[in-house]
């Protein structure tokens, strides 16, 4: 199957481990070196209407990636040690 960036972004990301909706794919993560897709990345929410920044955002690596289908990408992950505040 192939699937382009542009249809990649905005399918929402569930973890299959305890169901939860992580968010909604934002971004990706490429490695130039090796020409490959290495992560994906989950904007963090802003808070307070952006007032107060953004909470961190959630990076699942590509590994991690079970399933991507027509709306949903399904990850096996714990995002905790995943999370990063890209500035």
């Amino acid at each position: 199957m192939y699937c382009r960036i542009e249809d990649l972004k905005n399918k929402q990301v569930v973890c299959v481990k305890d169901g939860k909706v992580l968010g909604y794919v934002s971004d990706v993560e490429l490695d130039t070196e090796n020409g490959s897709l290495s992560a994906v990345v989950i904007f963090g929410r802003p808070r307070v209407f952006g007032v107060f920044g953004k909470s961190d955002d959630i990076v699942i690596p590509w590994r991690d990636i079970e399933v991507i289908g027509q709306e949903t990408v399904l990850v096996s992950t714990d995002p905790t040690p995943y999370l990063r505040n890209i500035v």
